[in-house]
């Protein structure tokens, strides 16, 4: 007996020592097969021991001992269902371990009675095993439920988190849409254009205060109309036209000028901007119309146009030969004049001459606004062309005692520019540095290299630029000295012509100021590609 009792506490310090290490280990999730196997081994050594005590203490008694010893043993088996009910196997091993030895002794050591009570054993294992069985199936549905309760719960708190989220920026969208609609609107309101705002079908729905002025309706005798009451009746077919082509393209008009009829009957010449507002599905759910009154800006263009072809035509011809014929009294042709009338040309000659250069930089800058200025770029060596616009220019050095001089001269070098308009800049800017040199100063052009351009400086001793004056150097009609006692001449336009030349041949062009007084004009252009021989 004492032996059994030591096994049945050596057994229960095993299995106290075995949940203790369960509890205590870190891995236990990614171990649990092993931890169930040792599990098993234990409710089958705890099932033996019970087994081993009936052995013991069974054959020994009278028989109404043996009746409680026998009920005893069925009441540890049956113990061992809540206990071992998370895996039904590990309780059949456990139950087996009391079953065989106990069926055993009813069968051989009991009267006829526990012989037959002994059949009755086996039954009791099956139908305690299938408790345990169905128990376990109960349990892990449980479990399974509680499992996917808790992922539900999870889903549904991050379903909840994300759906404020989504509430929060729908929030701040829609108070962005209602920010952004009050400043259309405003801005429609307050536009200095008109803004019409059309249904497809053309039917104005709403207007702002720049159309009431522009045609003379107030916004309710508009609003609910066709927007070809304000269209020219001899006109309607192309505005429909127009309008076909907007609806089935869902494309903007932009530049559109049509004839607009005012209220008091005077026609205006609006410049339009039509745009489709398109829906998602394609469809078009309102048309922005923009207008502004352009007829004064034609009616400058024409003045623009007439002012031109007069200086072209009326000025330009008759005072080319005026100078032509200058040039030919002074040089002799016509008889030695006397001193008095030989100065008098020569001075006549040179205001001719000034007069024809203010009318051909007239010319040139309204070309270059235009976009109808020619350009025929060539292949051209660089060192030549500077030398040519050199010679070309030094008899206008000589008038204001200045002489040119060439440093840094880069043989076989080439670019491709228009050869008469970059001698056109060149003059330009040796005749501004010439006028504002000192006397008997000099002039000096420069030709440097870099990888991928060709540099030309023109560098004089002059005054230098004011400062104030830097920003606009460059604009149209800009003179340093503006007041109407300047001694230099000029109208302003040479820089501004240049810029704008330069950049036609994909060049820059700007200034600095130089070591020791004066100024540096330069201007860069891509170096043209040499063809090895």
């Amino acid at each position: 007996m004492a032996f059994w009792g030591g096994l049945l506490l050596l057994v229960s310090a095993l299995h106290a020592a075995l949940y203790f290490a369960y509890r205590r280990s870190a891995d236990k999730l990614a171990q649990g097969e092993q931890w169930l196997r040792w599990l098993g081994i234990g409710a089958f050594a705890a099932g033996v021991t019970w087994g081993f005590g009936a052995s013991v203490f069974f054959p020994s008694h009278a028989d109404e001992r043996q009746v409680f010893l026998a009920f005893l043993l069925s009441g540890v088996m049956s113990g061992g269902i809540p206990v071992y009910a998370a895996s039904w196997p590990i309780f059949a091993a456990y139950a087996a371990g009391i079953a065989i030895p106990f069926t055993y002794v009813l069968a051989t050591f009991g009267n006829r009675l526990f012989a037959e009570i002994a059949l009755l054993v086996p039954l009791f294992y099956g139908v305690s095993v299938a408790i345990a069985y169905r128990l376990n199936r109960v349990f892990h549905s449980g479990y399974r439920l509680r499992h996917a309760y808790g992922k539900l719960t999870e889903d549904y708190s991050v379903l909840n988190q994300r759906l404020e989220l989504q509430l929060v920026e729908l929030e701040e969208a829609r108070r962005q849409v209602e920010a952004s609609g009050r400043k259309l609107a405003l801005f429609a309101e307050r536009a200095p254009i008109a803004v019409l705002e059309i249904d497809p079908q053309g039917i104005v729905t709403a207007v702002n205060h720049a159309a009431e002025l522009l045609f003379g309706y107030a916004a309710g005798e508009l609003i609910g109309g066709h927007v070809k009451r304000l269209v020219l009746p001899e006109l309607h077919a192309e505005f429909d036209g127009h309008w076909m082509r907007m609806t089935e393209t869902r494309q903007p008009l932009a530049g559109l000028r049509i004839r607009n009829p005012r209220r008091d009957g005077i026609a205006l010449v609006c410049e339009w901007t039509v745009t489709p507002l398109v829906n998602p599905e394609g469809n078009i759910v309102s048309v922005i119309a923009q207008g502004q009154d352009v007829t004064r800006q034609i009616e400058a263009e024409r003045i623009k146009k007439e002012f031109t072809s007069t200086l072209s035509h009326e000025l330009r011809t008759p005072l080319t030969s005026i100078i032509g014929s200058l040039q030919l009294a002074n040089s002799g042709v016509a008889g030695e004049l006397s001193r008095d009338v030989s100065e008098l040309t020569l001075v006549a000659e040179r205001n001719a001459q000034r007069l024809l250069d203010i009318i051909n930089d007239i010319l040139d800058i309204e070309k270059i606004e235009s976009g109808t200025i020619s350009m025929a770029p060539e292949v051209l060596a660089i060192d030549g062309l500077v030398r040519e616009a050199i010679v070309l220019n030094e008899g206008f050095g000589e008038r204001f005692k200045v002489r040119f001089e060439t440093r840094g001269e880069l043989p076989g070098r080439e670019v491709y520019a228009d050869r008469k308009r970059l001698l056109q800049v060149m003059t330009n800017l040796l005749s501004n540095a010439a006028k504002f040199s000192p006397e008997w100063g000099k002039v000096e052009t420069t030709l440097e290299e870099s990888d991928a351009n060709i540099r030309v400086g023109v560098h004089d001793r002059g005054p230098g630029i004011p400062e104030e004056f830097r920003s606009r150097i460059f604009g149209r009609f800009a003179q340093a000295d503006s007041t109407p006692s300047r001694q230099k001449g000029g109208t302003g336009l040479g820089l501004a012509i240049c810029k704008r030349m330069i950049e036609l041949m994909h060049g820059r062009i700007g200034f600095e100021d130089r070591a020791g007084g004066g100024t540096t004009f330069w201007f860069e252009l891509p170096k043209h590609p040499r063809k090895e021989p």
